[in-house]
C-alpha cells in the first residue's frame, strides 16, 4: 500500500514570528489567518489555494546559527526577477549570495529579515512560461 502525504505547512523557527510572517506574507501574497495576532507564538499563512502548503512561524528563543539545510525558492509570476529583488529589498530582506550571469540567467540568495535563506529566479514571463 503506497501514501500520499501533502505537505500542510512549511515550518520557520523565528524570534517574532508575527513580523516575520509580515514579510513572507509580503513576498508571497498568502494571508496571516484572522486569528493570528502580534506577540502570538506560532503564526500561520494560508496560501488560500487547495493542496498548497502554508508557511507556519513558531517562536524559539535560539538564533539562526548555520546555513538553511532547507530553502524556498521563488518564481516571480510577472516581472523580472530583478525587479523582484529589488522589491524584496524594500521589505527587509538583504542580498547574500548574487548568482547573476551576464547573460540574464542564474538568481540571486537572500535573507529574510531573521537570516533565512531563500533564492530569487527568474520570473515565469523571462522563462516564457507565461
Amino acid at each position: 500500500m503506497s501514501y500520499l502525504n501533502p505537505v500542510r505547512h512549511i515550518t520557520v523557527d523565528a524570534h517574532d514570528p508575527y513580523t516575520l510572517a509580515q514579510f513572507w506574507s509580503a513576498l508571497t501574497g498568502y494571508r496571516i489567518t484572522d486569528d493570528d495576532e502580534p506577540g502570538d507564538a506560532e503564526v500561520l499563512l494560508e496560501s488560500g489555494q487547495p493542496g498548497v502548503p502554508g508557511l507556519l512561524f513558531i517562536r524559539v528563543p535560539e538564533d539562526k546559527s548555520a546555513k538553511n539545510r532547507l530553502h524556498l525558492d521563488i518564481q516571480p509570476p510577472t516581472g523580472t526577477r530583478d525587479a523582484e529583488v529589488e522589491r524584496l529589498t524594500g521589505l527587509g530582506a538583504k542580498i547574500f549570495e548574487d548568482h547573476r550571469t551576464a547573460d540574464g540567467l542564474g538568481w540571486v540568495t537572500m535573507t529574510d529579515p531573521e537570516g533565512n535563506e531563500f533564492c530569487v529566479e527568474r520570473s515565469a514571463v523571462e522563462r516564457g512560461l507565461a
